[in-house]
């Protein structure tokens, strides 16, 4: 448990002071107090809430370690506030993509226990 306890302390050393939250009130919500005490900020609040932001066209692949696998994600976006495409890679669906050579030379009754030891969640693979 040190050694953890040294590298969680060595990344909170590395990050840099100072505020955290963007300037640009454009795509930084308010803060409560004033939008308790502000019309001006209500009317803001609801703008960027409902209508968005302009993003500037392109697209992106970002990917993290799940506990089950990588997760990722794949956004276009084309300039509006909307975005164009996304799509969402989660692990089961690579998982799934194994199932040939996992259950290779199996019986139909092993398939159970494979599905289970796998830990697929079909509402993810199946979209």
């Amino acid at each position: 448990m040190r050694q953890p306890l040294r590298v969680i302390h060595q990344i909170l050393n590395k990050i840099p002071t100072g505020e955290r939250k963007v300037d640009d009130f454009k795509i930084s919500p308010s803060k409560r107090a004033m939008i308790k005490s502000s019309m001006e900020a209500v009317i803001h609040h609801f703008k960027l809430f409902t209508e968005g932001y302009q993003v500037p066209p392109g697209s992106t692949y970002t990917a993290i370690e799940g506990p089950k696998g990588e997760l990722g994600v794949y956004l276009v976006a084309d300039g509006t506030s909307k975005l164009y495409r996304c799509y969402i890679r989660t692990p089961g669906f690579a998982h799934l993509s194994m199932m040939n050579h996992v259950a290779y030379m199996s019986l139909i009754a092993d398939v159970v226990a494979i599905v289970g030891t796998m830990d697929l969640v079909f509402g993810e693979i199946d979209r």
